[in-house]
């Protein structure tokens, strides 16, 4: 099924879209106001338990996530799924096990499966891996204002098929708005309510894109609120510390400073 193709063939897509990379330049990439970005942003912990469903129905049946542990579902931060909910979900993947020389169900101490197909890359860290906004001309100034834009490269190319297609050397190309040369050899994966969310939330084509979006941006950053709790106690502190030398420096040069040298 179409839906059950890749989410993102990056690596080999790269290639076989080369011829179409002369017909056109940089995809444009769409900007989304996700609730992580900035300093005081943070996961929405409802959306990326939506965005775990897209990846699990749709996603993973192609694409790995290796490198992350199935127990941080269950992390602050993160999802946050109950134990129980964690432990009956790793179970749904099997993975051998030398000491037993045989399959068995996957524990929360384990990782995520890898990619299904040998030319799907492996997603943990791909919304750190491509940058949606770059210039002017090079110069980087959309990322200081922007961010890097991973999340939003990867749901400005899921959202961004026209419905043209065409076929050279044997290979069909969908046109996308998104993708780099306006041609991509991955046919769309999601077409809108292709998951029933539980929540009862909106399954349109922009909110699954959105909602697996974000839930690859905290695959590849588990600990992005803790780092910025951090980075804020840090700055709290170095303010405080800078008030106190401030205030002790004019104490201790007030009887000096205003008087006359005797020479």
């Amino acid at each position: 099924m179409l839906k059950k193709l890749s989410i993102i063939a990056f690596a080999a897509l790269s290639l076989s879209a080369g011829g179409a990379m002369a017909a056109g330049g940089a995809g444009h990439i769409h900007d989304v106001d996700f609730s992580f970005e900035g300093p005081f942003g943070k996961f929405d912990q409802n959306q990326l338990q939506r965005g775990l469903q897209v990846y699990t129905e749709v996603c993973s049946a192609c694409h790995g996530m290796r490198y992350v542990p199935l127990r941080t579902l269950a992390d602050e931060g993160g999802p946050h799924l109950p134990e129980d909910q964690v432990r009956a979900y790793a179970a749904q993947f099997d993975i051998y096990d030398p000491e037993l020389d045989d399959d068995r169900p996957r524990k929360p101490t384990d990782y995520f499966p890898e990619s299904g197909l040998e030319s799907a890359p492996d997603l943990s860290l791909m919304a750190k891996a491509r940058a949606g906004f770059h210039g002017p001309y090079g110069t980087g100034i959309n990322q200081l204002v922007k961010g890097m834009g991973g999340p939003e490269y990867i749901a400005s190319i899921l959202t961004g098929y026209t419905g043209e297609e065409k076929e050279e050397a044997g290979t069909t190309f969908y046109e996308n708005t998104a993708f780099p040369g306006g041609w991509i050899a991955m046919a769309p994966p999601l077409y809108g309510e292709d998951v029933e969310y539980a929540d009862g939330h909106s399954n349109s084509l922009h909110h699954e894109a959105e909602d697996v979006s974000a839930f690859l941006m905290w695959a590849a950053e588990p600990k992005m609120m803790a780092r910025k709790q951090a980075g804020l106690t840090g700055v709290l502190f170095l303010v405080v510390l800078s008030t106190l030398l401030y205030l002790t420096n004019k104490k201790l040069w007030a009887p000096v400073k205003g008087k006359k040298l005797d020479l």
